[in-house]
């Protein structure tokens, strides 16, 4: 009877040492994902991310929001002209130079209204450039092959139940890095609709640029765009301090503080995406 209770007893440990191994091995795979992801997608202009969506926003841009804009900027144009007029005594103390500047700061105005969406384009190339070239920092690649004999080789010295304590808390862990990829997912990728949602409307703000009294408007809209572009930059230092935090977890003697390490680097690292919107947004003074 004790024979077979000790065979029940090996072939149960022999299952949940090989759940713990397999729970551990996905939980440094979904490390390694969720880097080179998170790498991936920050690398991405606005025309490679969603070549399809990046169409349909410059469609929507020209052909319904720069109509409006040419309403404004006419308007803004007409307010200059008048407001040049009557600070000039009703034209008694005019002089010729200032319709010429009117003539060339119009031309200006039509200029970056007509070319707005290169213009902003170009802002996300300069951004994604810096992102690019700091790319190559990142090294998430974990590698837990060399960890899982020494894994197994503790876990075959626990209790059974000592083993079944750690097989939850590997699936407890499982289910937060799941939970934490989808709200790191919702932070990365977010950005990236907040930059179409803010490149669709381009225009509006453009149309006031040349404008000193709502040409505020425009630089704070120009600020804007630097910041959603350098965010980028702020995300991949966060994964690349990430990265290197997590690369000695595998080879840890302790498996619980290997997991639950694990657990609060991710979630250390969901905060900080979390305020990278408002830290880049907070140096170029954005509001």
């Amino acid at each position: 009877m004790g024979g077979l209770f000790d065979w029940i007893t090996d072939w149960i440990k022999e299952g949940l040492i090989e759940a713990i191994t397999g729970q551990y091995t996905n939980i440094f795979d979904s490390v390694n994902t969720q880097v080179a992801d998170v790498a991936a997608q920050v690398g991405e202009t606005p025309q490679g991310w969603n070549s399809a969506v990046f169409t349909m926003i410059q469609t929507l841009s020209e052909t319904v929001v720069i109509p409006i804009a040419g309403i404004i900027l006419t308007f803004v144009l007409v307010y200059e002209l008048i407001q040049m007029i009557l600070e000039k005594n009703n034209m008694h103390e005019f002089d010729t130079f200032n319709i010429f500047k009117w003539i060339f700061k119009t031309f200006v105005a039509t200029y970056l209204l007509t070319n707005c969406f290169t213009i902003v384009m170009a802002v996300f190339d300069v951004a994604q450039s810096v992102v690019a070239d700091s790319a190559g920092v990142i090294n998430g690649s974990l590698d837990v092959s060399a960890a899982l004999e020494d894994l197994e080789t503790q876990l075959e010295a626990m209790g059974m139940w000592e083993l079944i304590g750690l097989w939850l808390e590997t699936n407890v862990i499982n289910l937060c890095m799941w939970v934490l990829s989808i709200v790191i997912f919702v932070i990365v990728y977010g950005r990236m609709i907040e930059i179409y949602l803010s490149v669709s409307l381009a225009p509006i703000p453009f149309s006031t640029m040349v404008n000193r009294e709502l040409g505020q408007m425009g630089q704070n809209y120009l600020r804007s765009l630097f910041a959603l572009g350098f965010q980028g930059f702020l995300i991949l230092i966060c994964v690349a301090i990430y990265a290197v935090l997590v690369q000695s977890i595998p080879s840890s003697d302790d498996i619980h503080g290997a997991i639950w390490g694990t657990a609060g680097y991710t979630v250390l690292l969901a905060f900080a995406l979390f305020k990278t919107g408002t830290l880049s947004k907070g140096i170029f003074n954005t509001h």
